[in-house]
């Protein structure tokens, strides 16, 4: 029982640094189909072309939840790849445009922490 345990835990260290990799940001309004399918986690060529013909047809993307639109998309690649998923160029709007509650309420909270600590 225990050298399966141990087979196992091998298996699975060996298998991690895979999922451990992190999307890179990328911008799916501009990028072409190649260094979408580089940069997005679960993303292939075939996926990625889709993304760029949807855009093609359809105009850029306003949000991350938008490429939902895409055939063999869905929210638990969308979630998956959200913080790389980029919309434009600029860094401050950059990251896909979907503020939840909490996280409005965490980057007020910051802000004011920031102002606080300028004023001192």
């Amino acid at each position: 029982m225990f050298h399966k345990l141990a087979v196992l835990a091998f298996a699975l260290t060996l298998a991690t640094p895979g999922l451990l990799l992190a999307a890179t940001p990328v911008n799916i309004n501009q990028a072409d189909a190649a260094t979408i399918a580089k940069s997005l986690d679960g993303i292939g060529q075939s996926r990625a072309q889709a993304i760029v013909d949807w855009r093609t047809s359809h105009g850029p993307f306003k949000k991350a939840d938008d490429l939902h639109h895409v055939k063999g998309i869905g929210k638990a690649t969308i979630e998956r790849n959200r913080d790389a998923i980029l919309l434009s160029d600029d860094g401050a709007s950059a990251v896909a445009k979907v503020d939840t509650p909490v996280k409005a309420a965490h980057k007020h909270k910051k802000a004011a922490a920031a102002e606080t600590a300028a004023d001192e």
